[in-house]
C-alpha cells in the first residue's frame, strides 16, 4: 500500500466582521499512513479535501507570488532586493537556479503544482469508495477537485507555456520527471483545463452561493467555475496565446510550433460568451460590486462622502467574504506578514512589530497610471498640470480629506480620482482607519516620510523606497494599538472579484465587435461609477485631448487597460495582463522610480529618484523549467532564450 505523505495545511472560513478564524477543513493528518485510510470514512476524506485545496498557489505573500512583485508594479527596496520575488522581478531567475519554482518545487519556497495535481488525482480515484458520504455531497467534492485541477494547470501555462498536463497519476515523482511525457501545444493545454471545467458546469453539482455557511466559506461555489472559464477563455484569446508568431521556432517533438500562428478572432467571442454567462450566473448568486452602503452596514461611524467612497474601494478588497468577493483563498489569508509591509507607520515610536513595517512601495510608474478627479489619464487631461507633476505644491482645505492642510507634497498628488487615494498613502496624504487614535476625518493622521521623520527610515533595511505605500492592501480593521504595535486582521484574499470579470467582460465583446458600442461602455462604466467617475465617452469628450479615442477599438482597448491597472492594482494582476497582452515589451522596459527619501526637507524629497532598471526580454513572458527537470525527463524542451 503507497504511503501517503501530505504537509499539514489548514483552510480557514471567516464571517463578514469576525476576528476569529474558523475551520472547515484539514488536512490528512500524520497518522494516516495509506490510501485506504485516507479514504475510510467522510471524516478523512474531507481532510484530503483541505489538501487539494492546499495545493492552490499563495497569493498573499511576495516570494510564493510572482505576480506580486514581477512586474515591478510593487517593489522593496534595495536593502531588501535578495527577497525571491525581488530577484525574479530583477531578471534573476534562471534555469539552473529557478525562482518560484511551480513545476517542480525544488530549491524554491514554493509547493510543485504537479504535486497538487496528483493529490486532485488520488482524490478523484477514491472517493468513490467512501461509504458514509452521499451522492450528492461526493459529486460536488469531485467538482470542486477537478476545478482545482483546471485552476492548478491554468495557472502552470500561465507561468511555462505549454505544460505536461498530469491527467493521471503515473508516478510518485512530484513533478513531470516520472512521467517522462513531452510537453502539449498551448491549445491543447487549454483544451484540458476547458474540457475540466465544463465537466464541472455540466454536473451542476456545485452550490449556487455559501452564503450562510460560514462553516463551508471557502470552498468552490458555482460562480467561480462560470468565472474561471471566462478567464481562461479571454487569456487563450489574448495575443500571446493567439497566433503568436513571436514564438514560431519554438517547436515540439514533432516539429511543430508549441504556439499557433494564426490569429483566431472567434475566440474573443467565445471569451465574451463566457464572461457573460459568468456575470449572469454570479449575479444570481448575489455576487455585485461592494458599494458604500454596504460600507455603512459594517462602519456605522458618520464620515463625509467623500471618505465613505475611499473607504468603500478600500474595502472591496479586505472585507471579509463581501458581495464582490466570488472566491477568496482561505488557505492562505493576508495575514499580519503580508498587511504590516504595507503598513505607514503614523507616528513617532521607540520599537517596531515588525521588520517588515512599511517596506511595500508603489513606484511612479503606478501612481501615475491613475486617473484625474476627471475620470481620464493625467497625460490626457485638459486641465491637468502635467508638466508640472513633480512641483511642490501645500495642502489647503479644499484637499484636506486627502492631503493635510498647510503640509507640502507633490501636484502629483493633488486632484487625482478616488482610488488614488483609497489605493494609496504618501507623504502628508490622509490616512483613514488603521490607527487606534480616534480622530475627526477633517484631521487624520498623515505619514511623514522625509528622512528622520517617524515614517520614514526606522531600522535599516526598513523603509519605503518610494513614498507612496499600497494602502488598498491593508484591512480597515488592523490597527495600530499605539505607537509600537498593531492589532492585526486577517482577510482572505481575494482572487476573484466581481470588478475583475465586468473588465474582462468589456475588454472581450471590445475585442469581438469592429468597434466599441453601449455593451462595451456599460461594463466598464459600471466599475468606474462606483468609483465616483462619469462614463467613458463623457470623460473622454469633455476632459482629454483625444475625444474620440472611446469610438475606436484601439482607443477602447488601451482604456481598458488602463482601467485594469487601476482598478486591480498591486493585487498581483498587472504582471498576467500586460504578458497576455503582450505590452509587456514596451511597459516593462523602464527605470523604477520614486521621490528621494533621503531627502530632509520637501524641495530636496520631492525629486524624482531613479530605485532599479527595468529589463524585460521576449524570453521573460515565461518562465525556465528547472534544469534538473530537464535532466530527469529529456523529453521535455525548454523555454525559448533559457
Amino acid at each position: 500500500m503507497k504511503k501517503v505523505f501530505i504537509k499539514i495545511a489548514v483552510l480557514c472560513s471567516v464571517l463578514t466582521g469576525a476576528v476569529s478564524c474558523n475551520k472547515y477543513l484539514d488536512v490528512v493528518p500524520d497518522n494516516i499512513p495509506t490510501i485506504d485510510d485516507a479514504f475510510s470514512d467522510r471524516y478523512n476524506a474531507m481532510k484530503f479535501l483541505a489538501t487539494c485545496y492546499w495545493g492552490i498557489p499563495k497569493s498573499a505573500g511576495w516570494n510564493e507570488n510572482p505576480a506580486m512583485l514581477g512586474a515591478l508594479e510593487l517593489v522593496f527596496n534595495r536593502d531588501r532586493r535578495t527577497e525571491g520575488g525581488m530577484q525574479y522581478a530583477l531578471g534573476q531567475n534562471s534555469a539552473v537556479l529557478a525562482i518560484t519554482n511551480y513545476w517542480s518545487s525544488k530549491g524554491s519556497m514554493v509547493r510543485s503544482l504537479y504535486a497538487g495535481m496528483r493529490d486532485c488525482n488520488t482524490f478523484l480515484e477514491n472517493i468513490d469508495g467512501v461509504k458514509d458520504i452521499n451522492r450528492y455531497e461526493k459529486d460536488r467534492m469531485k467538482a470542486e477537485v477537478k476545478l482545482i485541477k483546471a485552476y492548478l494547470n491554468f495557472y502552470l501555462i500561465q507561468y511555462y507555456g505549454p505544460i505536461t498536463p498530469l491527467k493521471k497519476n503515473t508516478s510518485l515523482t512530484e513533478s513531470t520527471a516520472g512521467i517522462r511525457a513531452y510537453r502539449e501545444k498551448i491549445d491543447d493545454c487549454f483544451g484540458y483545463v476547458l474540457e475540466l471545467i465544463d465537466e464541472v458546469i455540466k454536473s451542476d453539482a456545485l452550490p449556487l452561493n455559501i452564503e450562510g455557511k460560514s462553516t463551508e466559506l471557502g470552498r468552490f461555489s458555482r460562480p467561480v467555475a462560470y468565472f474561471l472559464k471566462a478567464k481562461v477563455l479571454t487569456y487563450w484569446a489574448s495575443p500571446l496565446f493567439n497566433g503568436n508568431s513571436d514564438y514560431s521556432g519554438f517547436k515540439n517533438h514533432e516539429g511543430q510550433p508549441f504556439f499557433n500562428q494564426q490569429f483566431v478572432a472567434s475566440r474573443w467571442d467565445s471569451a465574451a460568451a463566457a464572461c457573460k454567462a459568468a456575470i449572469d450566473v454570479c449575479i444570481a448568486a448575489g455576487h455585485r460590486l461592494y458599494v458604500t452602503g454596504d460600507y455603512k452596514s459594517v462602519n456605522s461611524k458618520p464620515t463625509s462622502d467623500t471618505t465613505l467612497l475611499i473607504n468603500t474601494l478600500r474595502s472591496a478588497v479586505t472585507q471579509r467574504w463581501n458581495p464582490e468577493i466570488i472566491w477568496a483563498n482561505s488557505s492562505y489569508p493576508a495575514n499580519w506578514n503580508y498587511q504590516i509591509t504595507a503598513l505607514a507607520r503614523m507616528e513617532p515610536g521607540t520599537s517596531t512589530p515588525s521588520g517588515n513595517t512599511g517596506i511595500l512601495s508603489v513606484p511612479l510608474s503606478t501612481v501615475e497610471q491613475f486617473y484625474t478627479g476627471n475620470g481620464v489619464p493625467i497625460n490626457e487631461d485638459v486641465s491637468y498640470p502635467y508638466a508640472n507633476r513633480y512641483n511642490i505644491r501645500t495642502g489647503d482645505a479644499a484637499h484636506n480629506l486627502f492631503i493635510a492642510n498647510g503640509e507640502k507634497t507633490a501636484s502629483l498628488n493633488f486632484d487625482r480620482e478616488i482610488r488614488f487615494y483609497s489605493s494609496l498613502g504618501f507623504d502628508r496624504g490622509r490616512w483613514y482607519g488603521n490607527t487606534y487614535m480616534q480622530i475627526n476625518e477633517n484631521a487624520l493622521p498623515f505619514p511623514k516620510n522625509r528622512f528622520g521623520e517617524y515614517s520614514s527610515v526606522f531600522n535599516p533595511g526598513e523603509y519605503n523606497a518610494t513614498g507612496y505605500w499600497p494602502k488598498k492592501l491593508v484591512s480597515m480593521n488592523t490597527t495600530w494599538r499605539d505607537p509600537n504595535s498593531v492589532s492585526e486582521e486577517s482577510y482572505p484574499y481575494p482572487e476573484m472579484r466581481f470588478a475583475d470579470l465586468l473588465l474582462l467582460c468589456a475588454e472581450a465583446l471590445n475585442e469581438s465587435k469592429a468597434a466599441p458600442d453601449d455593451e462595451v461602455y456599460k461594463y466598464i462604466d459600471s466599475v468606474r461609477a462606483r468609483a465616483g467617475l462619469k462614463g467613458v465617452l463623457e470623460s473622454w469628450s469633455q476632459y482629454s485631448n483625444q475625444p474620440s479615442k472611446p469610438l475606436s477599438k484601439e482607443g477602447m482597448r488601451q482604456i481598458i487597460q488602463q482601467e485594469r491597472k487601476i482598478e486591480l492594482a498591486a493585487e498581483g494582476v498587472y504582471m498576467w495582463d500586460s504578458n497576455r497582452w503582450k505590452t509587456a515589451m514596451r511597459e516593462r522596459n523602464r527605470p523604477i522610480q520614486g521621490w528621494n527619501i533621503n531627502g530632509r526637507e520637501a524641495e530636496e524629497y520631492y525629486s524624482v529618484t531613479t530605485i532599479y532598471f527595468q529589463r524585460f526580454t521576449y524570453r521573460d513572458y515565461f518562465s525556465p523549467i528547472p534544469q534538473t527537470e530537464l535532466i530527469n525527463n529529456p523529453l521535455l524542451v525548454q523555454n525559448p532564450g533559457w
